[in-house]
């Protein structure tokens, strides 16, 4: 209880965990009709309800779940889909590398909570914090207010499957980059970061075009290590 209250009594962890929840609202709404895909999709994959919102309780990764249903309604194997998934999950490894130096010092059950509701959206309003402003309860705020919300969206979607049939027809998937457009483009700062954003860009249509397997994941891996490369070379420079 000590952690939620300051020295004069004042409630400084529930205020910076309201905090979060406010700040991670707009993304929330942003990737709603993402969560009502996804339910649907674990439907028509052939998943029960029960088993499509445990699936987005379980794994709280919108790509990832997206591309897994889709490879177990094609009938694709238990190994396929585990590496697909571990590829398309991979910028989770750079984002904990990042923030490794706020959140080490951080007790166990911390690193543990905070290190399974990290997700691009939490790492966008986190990761510019330095370590000496970074607040455990408002990363919090903003991880558990999007993970119930992911929860909730993923019901609607399971329940309106049951009700509207393909619904993955009415373009709901636009959410999808309408929402990384919105966490990438404050992101672009500096050099690496623009080239990095760029190559992604250009391979992801360029192989698109020419129906590559697994463009999206060739173009994203590929990306990181061009974004890489150009910060050893050329530093931060912006």
């Amino acid at each position: 209880m000590s952690e939620l209250t300051s020295e004069n009594g004042h409630p400084t962890g529930w205020h910076s965990f309201l905090k979060g929840c406010i700040a991670i609202l707009p993304l929330s709404l942003a990737v709603l009709p993402w969560g009502i895909l996804a339910g649907s999709m674990a439907i028509e994959s052939g998943l029960t309800p029960a088993e499509g919102v445990g699936m987005s309780a379980i794994i709280f990764a919108g790509a990832t779940q997206l591309a897994a249903m889709g490879m177990i309604k094609a009938g694709a194997g238990v190994m396929a889909i585990m590496v697909s998934a571990f590829f398309i999950s991979s910028q989770h490894l750079l984002y904990s590398l990042t923030l490794r130096d706020r959140i080490s010092p951080l007790p166990l059950r911390w690193r543990l909570v905070l290190g399974f509701l990290l997700t691009d959206e939490l790492f966008a309003l986190i990761g510019k914090h330095s370590a000496a402003k970074f607040d455990r309860w408002y990363a919090l705020g903003v991880g558990l207010f999007f993970y119930i919300f992911w929860l909730l969206s993923t019901l609607a979607g399971v329940l309106a499957a049951t009700q509207i049939e393909n619904l993955g027809s009415y373009g709901l998937d636009f959410s999808i980059a309408a929402t990384f457009i919105v966490i990438v483009v404050p992101l672009i700062k500096n050099i690496p970061t623009i080239v990095c954003v760029f190559t992604a860009l250009i391979l992801s249509i360029v192989l698109g075009y020419f129906h590559v397997p697994s463009s999206l994941i060739i173009s994203g891996v590929t990306a990181m290590f061009a974004g890489l490369i150009t910060s050893l070379v050329v530093g931060d420079k912006e």
